[in-house]
């Protein structure tokens, strides 16, 4: 079993750094500032952004993952979540910055069940952000302010200012997060293409007989993708979830196959379908109409 650091509170893992906080909730630390450490592998009960410092490459741990993080990109982190590099024994100078904080900090502000919805902090390793200069600027300026507030004595406002802070970088990362989608339009279309062609080879294969459906978590497993992250590139991509685009893609073959004269029943089955019931639900809220009135309009139409 790997030595993982447990990270209940941000100091504890500033303190691992050499760091001493002044503020129990968040710690902001920019590596240049610190003496040669060991790695960590760290299991997170915190928020935090991770930027690496420019021409440094760090082959980082995710869960059972690698994380793509070089060259200036930001990793986020949530509670639950376990990342970074296991302790090999050498002493190491990092670089780049690093802004940890307590869920608590939020507390009484709208962030607080807001930050659930920035999905980038579900995101896997080798979907961190790839920043331009201009963007890395603007989070090192941010990780700034917060650690120059912190060198004041603590007072009421405090935790607001702060609290403003990781909302400014909230917002900024996850307007990164939408650039790199844009940017990546070509990308993202080669991963539509082999989405597609996954579930050919699915329902080709018969899967379905025994598997049932495929699932969104399925298909971005497959896809060596985090659940989230698959779903926003086919939402970017499509303009549908990838869960209605699953559900397009069986009802197009139950079409055909309705249409080759085998019933709802049969369909249903051949499909994946547990139930008929649950077939003609999903048929007729895909099309507005259930098996029986669409075979009723194509003989009518003939």
């Amino acid at each position: 079993m790997p030595n993982i650091l447990n990270i209940r509170k941000p100091s504890d893992y500033s303190l691992y750094m050499g760091q001493k906080d002044s503020h129990e909730l968040i710690t902001v630390i920019d590596f240049n500032e610190l003496s040669p450490v060991h790695y960590t592998l760290n299991r997170y009960e915190v928020y935090g952004f991770f930027l690496q410092g420019k021409d440094e490459a760090v082959d980082l741990t995710y869960g059972t993952g690698k994380y793509d993080y070089s060259d200036g990109t930001l990793i986020c982190v949530a509670p639950g979540q376990i990342g970074g590099k296991e302790d090999d024994g050498k002493l190491v100078n990092l670089s780049g910055w690093a802004l940890l904080f307590h869920p608590d900090i939020l507390q009484g502000t709208g962030l607080e069940k807001e930050i659930k919805d920035f999905s980038f902090f579900d995101y896997r390793i080798n979907e961190a952000l790839h920043m331009s200069e201009e963007e890395r600027d603007i989070m090192i300026s941010l990780f700034r302010q917060i650690k120059n507030e912190l060198k004041f004595p603590a007072d009421g406002m405090q935790n607001r200012i702060i609290a403003g802070f990781i909302n400014l970088l909230l917002r900024y990362a996850q307007r990164f997060y939408n650039r790199q989608f844009v940017s990546r339009t070509i990308t993202n279309n080669d991963i539509l293409t082999r989405f597609e062609k996954l579930l050919k080879d699915y329902f080709e294969s018969d899967k379905q007989l025994t598997q049932g459906i495929p699932t969104v978590q399925f298909c971005s497993e497959q896809l060596n993708m985090s659940p989230t992250y698959f779903s926003d590139i086919v939402k970017k991509t499509t303009g549908e979830t990838a869960n209605h685009y699953i559900k397009q893609y069986v009802i197009q073959l139950a079409k055909n196959r309705l249409v080759s004269g085998m019933n709802s029943s049969e369909v249903a089955y051949s499909l994946g379908f547990e139930y008929p019931q649950h077939f003609s639900r999903t048929f007729k809220k895909i099309t507005g109409e259930t098996p029986k009135e669409y075979c009723e309009h194509r003989q009518a139409s003939k």
